[in-house]
């Protein structure tokens, strides 16, 4: 997968540490630490691959590994000595990148599972709408929806406060799928709740970008059509704030925060038209 920031990144990092170590017999000892690390973290993996994915036993799975483990190892000890000497380098790059990528990957975890409690089913939704309809005022309403089955929090905070609902309101939900790329014909489901009310959800592959226009395009053939000039769409803007709770340390709390504020914007990862996007705060404790 090809990342240009990540490239250019790679690029400046390998420059200064060119520069930093000064000559070639210096590069070498962070060079064979590097590489012998990552055979043995392969062999590792080879095992977890023969056993998840292939279905072997343990004790087939361990014989076929081992050899190769072996043999990686030996390579791994004779460069583990130059640790001292510039083998410190691209372990302490691995350890930085870890806590960078789970920080991240558990951040989002814990995100969700706050979020979750303030998730309504929508059939809960649709009878409280009956007993109690609100002004409906003419246009589209598209509101992001990271739960494909509840009613975005977002919905909830615009009903609370600004007390209307559009004629037509659509929860859009995007689905990553562990395929590369998505079939136009697989790309969304439409599904009818209640009068004016529908939920799409949209499947992209890891190799695709999501593009809201797209989506709403293909509403058109599904039953659903959609003129985007109509269209106004709804964000959340989460605002983070570490606490002590349990999940992950204050620090990395903070850490997550950080990232989370300059993380690309919803906007523009899913091509949102910037004149039509309408962003409603929500607070969230970590």
């Amino acid at each position: 997968i090809f990342v240009p920031t990540m490239n250019k990144a790679l690029m400046a990092g390998t420059l200064g540490l060119v520069i930093g170590f000064g000559t070639s017999s210096n590069l070498a000892a962070a060079y064979g630490v590097a590489v012998t690390t990552t055979m043995v973290i392969t062999s590792l993996l080879m095992n977890v691959v023969v056993r998840r994915l292939w279905g072997w036993s343990w004790p087939v799975s361990i014989l076929f590994s081992t050899p190769f483990l072996i043999v990686n190892l030996s390579f791994f000890s004779a460069a583990i000595v130059k640790i001292p000497h510039g083998g410190w380098f691209p372990l302490l790059v691995g350890l930085f990148l870890f806590v960078i990528m789970s920080t991240w990957r558990r951040g989002r975890q814990i995100i969700g599972e706050r979020l979750a409690t303030q998730v309504l089913p929508t059939d809960v939704l649709v009878e409280s709408l009956k007993l109690a309809p609100p002004a409906r005022v003419p246009g589209i309403a598209v509101f992001m929806a990271g739960n494909p089955n509840g009613t975005p929090p977002v919905l909830l905070h615009n009903l609370k406060y600004n007390k209307v609902l559009h004629e037509k309101v659509i929860l859009l939900t995007i689905v990553n799928e562990e395929v590369s790329h998505v079939k136009t014909q697989d790309r969304i489901e439409v599904r009818h709740i209640s009068d004016g009310m529908y939920r799409v959800i949209a499947h992209y592959g890891f190799m695709e970008s999501p593009d809201v226009r797209e989506i709403l395009d293909l509403c058109g053939p599904a039953g659903l059509p959609i003129n985007i000039r109509e269209v106004a769409f709804f964000l959340s803007r989460e605002r983070l704030i570490p606490t002590k709770k349990p999940g992950m340390a204050l620090w990395r709390e903070r850490l997550f925060s950080l990232m989370s504020r300059n993380a690309l914007g919803p906007s523009s990862y899913y091509n949102l038209p910037p004149n039509q996007v309408i962003e409603m705060g929500i607070q969230i404790e970590m």
